[in-house]
């Protein structure tokens, strides 16, 4: 990296540090309390200077090293068999030979295609209705082209400008020939940030209009609604009292494993799709109120690794945030 490049990415997280500890000279000297179901997590002081001291400059710092990639010729199935067996959301097309970027393909291209997306419109275009067929082709079809990606000498704020910029949960980072060699998300930003107390509040960056689901809604019918609305999650409500959250990675997850995955390679996966939607919620549901710290907030979702908390009023849903959210909030 040269000279002016390291003074650039400097710049970048002094800018960084600025927007994580803006609006506050507060930082807590002693640990705070995060409230969950009624049991506390104790979180101690977070010193971000000596955190970035300890790493390397710029994005590279956060980044995931060992990134996962796929050629443009794997098919389908196995592409949802890695991302299944990895926890992964995402995983970048890269050339064989070269690992240049080409494509990206997110656990959102596998529901839409499998779900009655517009992708879905493939499997009787091209394959005549045979999902066999289908999930057998290369993992190309489905993949989006126009990919988001930073350099490997980039700042953390152009990570987090990018995303939000772009509308996107993580982006290849590449060298200056277009190869991978690691990838940033929303996690890994929010990682960094957690804990941190500030002025600021979740009702301050929640979203309001929730679309929401009941518990006897299909899994086909959710991801259909996560799909038309570009959602990556949905709520499952009775009442005005919530159940639980369902991701578009849950059921992606979910076709790719167990008795759905037998579904999946024999045709048959509108038996899976038929199943409601409540059965995949397996997790407790963990919550925050309007008065939660939005760092705290981070912290809650780290901690029990999950991307979104349902904010309520009493034993009713008011809205929900989101990592997406908590960059808004750094970000300003």
């Amino acid at each position: 990296m040269s000279t002016r490049d390291n003074i650039r990415v400097a710049e970048n997280e002094a800018r960084v540090r600025g927007k994580l500890h803006a609006n506050d000279r507060t930082i807590q000297q002693k640990g705070s309390a995060l409230y969950n179901n009624s049991r506390m997590i104790k979180t101690g002081p977070i010193d971000f200077d000596e955190k970035i001291s300890k790493h390397e400059g710029g994005i590279m710092a956060l980044a995931s090293r060992d990134a996962v990639t796929m050629p443009p010729t794997t098919s389908i199935i196995n592409a949802i068999r890695t991302m299944t067996e990895n926890g992964f959301r995402r995983i970048p097309v890269t050339d064989a030979g070269t690992n240049r970027l080409e494509g990206i393909v997110t656990s959102v291209e596998i529901i839409d295609f499998l779900g009655g997306g517009s992708k879905n419109l493939l499997v009787e275009e091209r394959h005549h209705g045979n999902l066999l067929s289908a999930i057998n082709s290369p993992v190309r079809e489905i993949m989006q082209e126009d990919v988001v990606s930073i350099r490997d000498n980039a700042g953390i704020d152009d990570a987090i400008r990018a995303m939000l910029d772009n509308n996107t949960s993580g982006l290849p980072i590449v060298d200056n020939e277009g190869r991978v060699v690691a990838i940033c998300t929303e996690k890994d930003l929010i990682r960094f940030a957690a804990g941190i107390t500030s002025t600021k509040k979740v009702s301050q960056y929640m979203s309001r209009k929730v679309k929401t689901t009941t518990p006897d809604t299909s899994i086909g019918q959710a991801a259909r609604i996560m799909i038309d609305n570009g959602f990556r999650r949905i709520p499952i409500v009775n009442n005005g009292k919530i159940l639980g959250m369902v991701t578009a990675s849950d059921i992606m997850h979910f076709l790719g494993g167990g008795s759905a995955f037998e579904k999946l390679t024999t045709g048959n996966i509108h038996e899976a799709f038929d199943e409601p939607v409540l059965s995949l919620i397996s997790k407790e549901t963990v919550k925050v109120n309007q008065e939660t710290d939005i760092g705290e907030a981070a912290h809650i979702m780290v901690d029990k690794n999950i991307g979104s908390l349902p904010v309520m009023e009493g034993d009713f849903l008011v809205g929900i945030i989101t990592e997406r959210d908590f960059l808004r909030a750094i970000s300003e």
